[in-house]
């Protein structure tokens, strides 16, 4: 199927490796326009070269997403380069775990949530220049209990905000989804160490938690986001797509 995202022009963030990079190589392969962003400069160079590799045309901008200066200047990057934004994804997350109770809170909240709706504020009147789409990057565990309160709560929220500005967006004619990975491993995530140093322990994880009987991969979650970016997704709005193989429990 052609995703009809042939030159077009999209923002991938944290996508200096794994879920980000697979996210940004998906788009690539579509003959999409990038621009990536991390933290890391060294990744984010060596990331650009791997999506130039099949073809993609970058703009790499090495920035901190909870930083609003940032932000800013990514959306500028990528309208400078390309001309606009057909496409937003927000994939830079995580739970922050250094400091006292106010700073990894907040922090969580500002990195999972705010972030996103920045960068989407940010981009919105070039979104609704080209009727483009946001695709927000969660997990199940916004869905359901697990993983550290501060991800699981904050991640809630993000699936939250999402659904409730996809309903306020739409009739400007832009598209928000989000999507809910469930156990993802891959070279330096944290799924990837664990089945390095723990084999046995994963071993029963899997066989207790993931009905497919395997961990999930970033190139499967990234084709999914690219579908939802695609003006293929057009009738999809304000939906959370779990892809899980089987892990979620949620009953809705």
């Amino acid at each position: 199927m052609d995703l009809e995202l042939r030159g077009r022009s999209v923002i991938v963030t944290g996508a200096s490796r794994g879920i980000g990079l697979a996210i940004a190589r998906a788009f690539a392969t579509e003959g999409a326009r990038l621009t990536i962003c991390a933290r890391d400069e060294s990744g984010l160079r060596t990331a650009a070269a791997d999506l130039e590799g099949v073809g993609g045309e970058v703009e790499a901008v090495a920035a901190d997403v909870t930083q609003a200066a940032d932000c800013a200047r990514l959306v500028g990057a990528a309208v400078a380069r390309f001309g606009g934004i057909d496409a937003l994804v927000n994939n830079a997350g995580g739970t922050v775990r250094e400091g006292d109770l106010d700073a990894r809170w907040a922090g969580s909240f500002g990195l999972n949530v705010l972030s996103a709706v920045r960068l989407m504020e940010l981009a919105k009147p070039h979104l609704v220049a080209t009727r483009g789409a946001v695709v927000n990057i969660s997990s199940i565990y916004g869905r359901e209990s697990g993983g550290a309160a501060t991800y699981n709560a904050t991640k809630a929220a993000q699936i939250a905000m999402s659904k409730a500005m996809a309903l306020e967006w739409a009739r400007e004619g832009v598209r928000v989804n989000n999507v809910a990975p469930g156990s993802i491993a891959f070279e330096g995530g944290s799924w990837g160490r664990r089945l390095r140093e723990e084999p046995e322990a994963m071993a029963r994880f899997v066989a207790q938690d993931i009905p497919s009987g395997r961990f999930g991969t970033p190139e499967e979650l990234a084709a999914v986001v690219a579908f939802l970016a695609s003006p293929r997704a057009s009738w999809v709005i304000g939906a959370t797509i779990n892809v899980d193989g089987g892990q979620s429990r949620s009953n809705i």
